[in-house]
Order: C-alpha cells, then structure tokens, then sequence
C-alpha cells in the first residue's frame, strides 16, 4: 500500500468550518471572553450539551481543559472527539483496532478528518503521559506511528520519551521487587 500524506489536505473543508448553531458559537465566545472565570466552564458545558458531536465544540472544550490543566478532564473530551470522528470517517471507534485499511478507506472519505483523528489520538497519548500513564500512552503513540509510516506528524520524538520512560519504569518496578524479596 502506497504511503499517505497525512499533510495533503487541501480543498476540503475544516471542522471548524461547518455550520454552528449562532446559540452556540455566541457560547464559545463567552468563554473566549471570560477565560479563567467559572463562567466561560459553564458557556463550554452548556455549548456541548447543545451541539454533543460538533468538533468545533469538542476542541474548544479540550483546549479549555488542556490549558487549565485539567489533563484527565481533557482525555475524555479527546476520547469523545476520537470516537466522533471515526464515526464520520466509519472506521472503528475503537482506535486499538483501526487498522491500515481502514486508513486508506477514510483518507478517501476526507483527509482532514483523518488527520484530525490521529493527531487526537496523538494528543490523548500527551496527555496520559502529563498523567503518568506513560504505558497507555505508548500504546496510542505506537498507532499512530503503524498509520503514519512516514512520521508526517512528528511522532519520532515523543514515541523515544515514551519508549525511554516505559524502560525506566520497568528497570524500576524490578527494582523495586527484587529491593522487597532482599527484605
């Protein structure tokens, strides 16, 4: 199978450009506005709560979650926006079975939204490494490497760390059992 470049996109159109009721798109932008205060939460809250499966909605909430450091907050709303997308896309929403088929059958369904999905399965491995789940996190870095054969979303670099970290914390856990058979 020929390799796909996940950065060829043009021409299609973005999520964040498909229609979004003006209720809601007013919602995000109080939120915008009041960045910080429990209000600009409860716009986002109140923005899913009416449009659910919008990823303009989705993002906006991960972003919102994800700087305010609410890292396992920001997990679930990846995970949503990752079963979202692989919806739309018809491909497994389960993304430890996606396989490269699959890939090719959504690339010709919409490359943005494939991009989307695995540069979402990309973030919610950062995140479960902010968490300390280094070896969940791992697991979804490794997927997306099998998809993008051609690191054409820089996976390189974070699947090393993740890699050097799973290592360090099993060195660790050894040592920590053979410390406790020594007692």
């Amino acid at each position: 199978m020929r390799p796909v470049d996940l950065l060829d996109f043009t021409g299609e159109q973005m999520y964040f450009d498909q229609h979004l009721k003006p209720e809601v798109e007013a919602l995000i932008q109080r939120a915008s506005e009041s960045y910080g205060e429990p209000e600009a939460e409860l716009s986002l809250l109140r923005a899913y709560f009416l449009e659910p499966e919008h990823l303009t909605v989705l993002v906006s909430l991960y972003r919102y979650c994800y700087y305010r450091h609410q890292y396992a907050d920001a997990l679930l709303v990846a995970d949503r926006a990752i079963c979202q997308v692989a919806r739309r896309l018809g491909v497994t929403t389960d993304w430890r079975e996606l396989t490269r088929n699959d890939l090719a059958r959504a690339v010709m369904q919409s490359m943005a939204l494939t991009r989307f999905l695995l540069l979402a399965l990309k973030g919610a491995g950062y995140l479960l490494m902010r968490l300390g789940d280094t070896g969940a996190a791992l697991e979804r870095f490794e997927k997306v490497v099998e998809m993008d054969t051609t690191d054409r979303l820089g996976m390189t670099e974070l699947l090393a760390i993740a890699r050097s970290k799973v290592a360090e914390e099993r060195i660790a856990g050894a040592g920590d059992k053979v410390t406790w058979l020594g007692k």
